[in-house]
């Protein structure tokens, strides 16, 4: 069976674009593939972090992975940091990357260009992210259209090291929805809804309630002229809601526009569709986080399980580039 494995930082409260661009992709793919889901905690610490807003927000986006469908009992769901694999394997792939393709990622040119604080776990996380990957032999791995660029520095880690030191690694595919793919800040139609960017009108929080939401929608930038069409180069607003309308009904931005010939009647639509999307996900998610042991419970029950498939794997490639492993292993 095809093995799927993706990840999200617990760095905020989810937004849209969390929802839509990636867990309801993981939430179809968990159907008809084996999988495993992350949180991946390690990656929110290359930038300082309170300790208890972190144990907060891991929980919640725990949450949040459950209460849009993900199954436990279908899905393994558990937490990076508490899989040693994801550490120990990170090394190997650091040692296997070279300083000039980790420069230019562009993600990392982004964040950096940021703040005054600049880890050196920014610079090589990209070699985590493919540690994660790479511990389960996954097939495919569903993400958001932006990481495209890592998902082919995986590809690329894993062929090198396998011509290195012999087949060791699958050589991942990358999965991308099609429709909203790549949800875009309502404000700033030209870059993609963000937690960390300072545009609280432009990003729909899971937080947010009805009327906050559809107040959003509505103040959503728009294009110069009034033609409602799909067609993200020359109407970057309007083909945005469009692709949130879709997303949210299953359907594809250009069939979407169809009937609509003024900007307030595609937008009082893309305000009901989304309301109707999170709020249930909204609800659950705070009946989830009343009972943070269950949570706890599942996210144990998921390393276990995480572990047993990803151990062996550092072990191969611990093995393959010539260390000495300890007997019993």
């Amino acid at each position: 069976m095809t093995r799927v494995f993706s990840g999200m930082q617990p760095s905020g409260d989810p937004h849209l674009g969390n929802l839509l661009g990636a867990i309801a992709l993981w939430v179809a793919e968990a159907t008809h593939a084996e999988s495993l889901f992350c949180v991946v905690d390690l990656h929110s610490i290359t930038f300082p972090q309170d300790p208890r807003d972190l144990r907060a927000r891991t929980l919640d986006l725990t949450a949040t992975f459950l209460a849009m469908g993900l199954d436990p009992e279908r899905s393994i769901l558990f937490l990076q940091s508490q899989v040693p694999a994801h550490r120990e394997l990170a090394w190997l792939l650091e040692c296997t990357a070279s300083y000039g393709e980790l420069q230019r990622m562009t993600q990392f040119k982004d964040k950096s260009s940021r703040g005054e604080f600049v880890s050196a776990g920014l610079f090589t996380y990209p070699t985590l992210m493919a540690a994660d990957i790479l511990a389960y032999d996954a097939d495919q791995v569903p993400v958001g259209d932006d990481q495209r660029q890592h998902i082919e520095l995986t590809r690329d880690l894993a062929l090198r090291f396998n011509a290195r030191y012999g087949e060791t690694f699958v050589v991942p595919t990358g999965v991308y929805r099609t429709s909203g793919a790549r949800i875009m800040d309502l404000q700033h139609p030209e870059r993609k809804m963000s937690k960390s960017l300072d545009s609280p009108q432009g990003t729909i929080l899971l937080s947010d309630d009805d009327a906050a939401i559809a107040r959003k929608v509505k103040r959503a930038v728009t294009d110069a002229d009034t033609d409602v069409r799909y067609d993200p180069e020359a109407k970057p607003g309007v083909s945005n809601l469009l692709s949130l309308l879709a997303a949210c009904t299953d359907s594809t931005p250009e069939s979407a526009a169809a009937g609509f010939e003024r900007y307030g009647d595609l937008k009082a639509a893309v305000a009901e569709a989304v309301v109707e999307f999170v709020r249930p996900v909204r609800s659950r998610r705070a009946e989830l986080l009343d009972d943070p042991t269950h949570l706890l419970t599942i996210l144990a029950d998921g390393a276990v399980r995480a572990d047993a498939i990803a151990a062996p794997i550092v072990r191969r490639a611990e093995d393959a580039m010539g260390f000495l492993l300890r007997r019993g292993i």
